[in-house]
């Protein structure tokens, strides 16, 4: 089976967020199901960079603005197809943002064409390659389906929604640059209050929505997680399921990991401590054996930095230490910077992101933080499974999927592997690291709990054979 994905990011070829790991991660989870997966992606300069020599295989004279062209090749290990199109995609920096760190103001072209592009390729345009399965990815390739639908003849297309609060909603004034007919700005194809919602078009025109975890393909269906596409979602709800996201293990395995300073496994925690140290020094925080908790996050209320950021002079006084990885709201950064000039030696920030430094983080702290509002999947607190770093989550979404709390009866039962806690507030949050803090005094309990996290079968395989179970659902669908 073929199936062509399409996405704005993959990582190891470029990244932003989870996104690039899912994307990345697929393709050589599908395999051993029998099913090759090419990638299509923007023609960001790294990509163009990684695929070197490349076959072209179609050329455009004008799209969206400029002349572009398809090639594959691959790169990273990945089979790719990529849009060069200089004109939309040949820029430096943030793939998503300008140097004044707005969106760029011609997004809305780029995904677009991104998404004809990909429409076209499953049409036939390249008759080298007819997939048959279209799977695309988030806003920036929601218009597929749509595309499909309204274009003519096409493969069934898949829909994952990684994050919902992210639509790609644009003026009304953009639709004619779409190349699509006029039904499509409808209440049952892009229409959305008037303006242009990628996403809402793509909920309603895939012949399948998935999401990265049972828990939120729960939750986006209510009106407090919906974010305004609860009833597009209940209405086809029949469609809508959620696959828990895996990690790939080959780049996440503590026993194998050049990013951190000793490697180690489940029989061999007490190398942890070289990990320890290694974080006390890179984040400025005094040694010693209390309990160290690291957070790697976008700083956005979103993620529950704001909680955080207010429980930092309770967290410094409690006795515990604190390493933050992460960027973004500026309230939020000052406020944690503020802390951690209050509290020298406990409480330790560096800004930005930095993937290897990421990795350290994980193999030397005790607990990982994800005080999220809400949360699609969350990668972090697996990673943190992997590594024996307890995670320490909200009951939301995936977190709650893939958690669970050390309360008596699973202490008693040895199968907890973290703690949970709600709501979202201080006080909840307080009280969950002071479960953790209790049980970490225990240290036989808590090597217990460790070992139990990094037991848990965190790789592809599981959720690829549900993609896999899911196309071929689609294909047999197409055929009655």
């Amino acid at each position: 089976m073929k199936v062509l994905a399409v996405a704005s990011e993959a990582y190891p070829l470029v990244k932003t967020g989870g996104l690039a790991d899912v994307v990345g991660a697929l393709p050589r989870a599908m395999k051993p199901f029998g099913i090759d997966v090419v990638t299509l992606l923007p023609g960001y300069p790294a990509v163009i960079a990684a695929l070197g020599e490349a076959k072209v295989l179609h050329r455009y004279s004008d799209l969206f603005g400029g002349a572009a062209q398809l090639v594959s090749g691959i790169a990273r290990g990945l089979d790719i197809i990529a849009l060069v199109a200089p004109h939309l995609f040949d820029r430096p920096g943030n793939i998503y943002l300008g140097p004044d760190g707005r969106d760029w103001d011609d997004n809305a072209q780029r995904y677009a064409a991104l998404a004809f592009a990909a429409a076209g390729i499953a049409g036939g345009l390249v008759k080298s390659y007819i997939p048959d399965i279209v799977h695309a990815h988030d806003w920036q390739g929601a218009l597929v389906p749509v595309y499909l639908k309204f274009g003519g003849d096409g493969p069934p297309s898949v829909l994952t929604v990684h994050n919902i609060a992210f639509q790609g909603i644009f003026p009304s004034v953009i639709f004619p640059a779409l190349q699509l007919p006029i039904a499509a700005f409808a209440i049952d194809g892009l229409e959305y209050y008037g303006s242009v919602s990628y996403l809402k078009g793509g909920l309603q025109c895939a012949d399948a929505i998935t999401t990265v975890s049972p828990g939120y393909a729960q939750e986006i269906c209510s009106p407090e997680f919906g974010m305004g596409l609860d009833g597009v979602l209940r209405a086809r709800r029949g469609t809508v399921s959620g696959i828990v996201n895996g990690i790939d293990t080959d780049v996440w395995n503590p026993s194998a990991d050049h990013d951190i300073v000793a490697t180690y496994d489940a029989g061999s925690l007490e190398r942890r401590e070289k990990n320890k140290r290694a974080v006390e020094q890179r984040f400025g925080l005094d040694s010693g054996d209390g309990i160290l908790h690291c957070v790697v996050s976008r700083l956005t209320g979103q993620k529950g930095m704001d909680i955080l950021s207010g429980s930092l002079d309770w967290l410094a006084e409690s006795g515990a230490r604190l390493a933050l990885l992460g960027s973004g709201d500026a309230v939020i950064e000052a406020s944690i910077h503020a802390a951690a000039a209050r509290h020298s030696g406990r409480i330790g920030v560096v800004t930005g992101y930095d993937e290897a430094l990421s990795h350290l983080l994980q193999a030397g702290a005790d607990t990982i933080l994800v005080p999220s509002r809400f949360e699609p999947c969350g990668l972090t607190q697996l990673y943190g499974l992997r590594y024996g770093c307890v995670p320490i989550v909200a009951r939301t979404g995936g977190l709650a999927d893939t958690i669970i709390d050390a309360n008596d009866a699973a202490l008693g039962a040895g199968v907890a592997t973290g703690f949970q806690f709600l709501p979202v507030e201080a006080a909840a949050l307080e009280w969950a690291l002071t479960r953790a803090a209790a049980l970490y005094a225990d240290r036989d309990a808590w090597r217990a709990m460790q070992r139990q996290g990094m037991k848990a079968e965190l790789s592809w395989t599981r959720s690829a054979g549900a993609y896999a179970a899911l196309y071929r659902r689609l294909i047999e669908r197409e055929k009655t």
